[in-house]
């Protein structure tokens, strides 16, 4: 039996379970308004896009996703976007908002139980085995590998890992495997993270991304839903009680299910957002999304192509190293290494250099803006200047660790209401 039809057939029996309910507090005003999955990535993206487009690459067309926080425009952007799925054929979208069951109040109170809550849906499916994805990660991974991992290696529990400097590893679950990839040891963001045998200055960090025999997940669920002691998420409780009590928890490498350069990217702080945005600019990008082979799906937005204008011998625009979306207006100005989102607008006599502007902003005549990160729909007087000088920059604005200027409409003074980003073409006022 080849390769490809063993993979097919697993990817047949299995059920993919996207987690998007978080808010992601950590991004702080980017989700006042939506959840953190719907936050707009790359020019033309939503970061849910990529866990979705990696599904459908790897043949697995059954996906529920999981909402709780600030769901409407995730669950419009799902609604809209990505109704390609053939029913006919069994394919399946399903949406699942959080759920108060009679006997319990409570909200989803870790990952693990937002699984557990909805375990009532999921067994009526009966899939053999359960892909849970976290749906707020930027990276391409061909899932129907990572199965494969599983089901030759007989694990119970499949992981997927990825090598993390040592320095931020802190962040995330570090793991220790033993020559055969079994999962030895576990630590959920440890102060103080184990290298690698071979690699001091990197870790082996799970990527929040995994595979389960069902009937394991719906067993282990119903135990640790029991216990009162517990936070009931998989990287705090679910994975060390496997790892610790002997059950088979497999490790898979990025790099073994990578279509191409291994990249991932958790893009839950605003300096983390920001600089996977700006990596998008590289000559070469890691994470490609012009590549043929695996392109990134999303709901484009409708409108005009982008347009450059020139007003004369002082005028004409300089593009260098940009993404700039469907919709926007560039006049007469210098953008360096910035993206924009669709249906910006940039007046005359404007300098842009490492500028993310989310859609719909504005920025008026003669601004210099530099390092920053504009939420949508910003509109920036003329002659604004950001970049140029941090204590003015924090009285107005937020400032990150790592010095991106954070500016919304709040801080401008400007109306601020939410609004769906597909809008944002025939409204100042987009804002979700």
């Amino acid at each position: 039996m080849s390769q490809p039809r063993y993979i097919s057939r697993l990817t047949r029996q299995t059920q993919a379970l996207i987690l998007a309910g978080g808010r992601g507090s950590r991004l702080h005003m980017l989700t006042d308004w939506r959840a953190k999955p719907a936050v707009p990535f790359g020019g033309q993206f939503r970061i849910i896009d990529f866990a979705l487009s990696n599904c459908l690459h790897s043949d697995i067309r059954q996906i529920a996703v999981l909402t709780q926080y600030k769901s409407h425009s995730l669950i419009r952007h799902l609604m809209l976007g990505w109704n390609r799925l053939n029913t006919d054929y069994g394919d399946m979208l399903d949406i699942i908002p959080a759920q108060q069951w009679l006997e319990d109040e409570n909200w989803y109170l870790g990952t693990a139980d937002a699984v557990y809550q909805s375990l009532d849906i999921l067994e009526a499916f009966h899939h053999q085995y359960t892909l849970v994805l976290a749906g707020d990660h930027i990276y391409k991974m061909d899932y129907g590998l990572m199965l494969a991992t599983h089901a030759r290696t007989k694990a119970q529990i499949t992981v997927a890992c990825h090598r993390a400097p040592v320095s931020e590893a802190s962040e995330f679950g570090v793991v220790e495997v033993d020559k055969g990839g079994r999962i030895v040891g576990f630590e959920e963001k440890p102060a103080n993270p184990k290298p690698l045998p071979d690699d001091p200055d990197h870790a082996l960090v799970s990527m929040g991304l995994y595979v389960f025999d069902s009937d394991y997940l719906h067993e282990t669920l119903k135990r640790d839903a029991a216990l009162s002691d517990s936070s009931h998420d998989f990287g705090k409780d679910i994975i060390p009680h496997a790892v610790a009590n002997g059950h088979h928890v497999q490790a898979i490498p990025l790099d073994q299910a990578s279509p191409g350069k291994p990249y991932w990217r958790d893009v839950g702080t605003l300096d983390a957002f920001y600089q996977a945005n700006i990596e998008m600019l590289d000559d070469e990008p890691v994470m490609d999304v012009h590549d043929p082979d695996w392109p990134i799906y999303t709901k484009l937005v409708q409108s005009p192509p982008a347009k450059f204008t020139d007003h004369g011998p002082q005028g004409g625009c300089q593009i260098v190293d940009c993404i700039v979306s469907s919709g926007c207006v560039v006049s007469d100005s210098r953008l360096e290494r910035s993206l924009l989102f669709s249906d910006c607008k940039v007046a005359r006599g404007c300098h842009l250099e490492k500028v993310v502007a989310l859609p719909g902003c504005e920025i008026g005549e003669g601004c210099k803006v530099s390092g920053a990160l504009l939420d949508n729909g910003c509109i920036l007087p003329p002659g604004t200047i950001i970049g140029e000088d941090p204590t003015a920059d924090a009285q107005r604005f937020h400032i990150t660790d790592h010095g991106v200027v954070v500016v919304n409409r709040d801080m401008l003074g400007q109306e601020r209401r939410y609004q769906p980003v597909e809008a944002s073409h025939f409204s100042k006022t987009s804002q979700g």
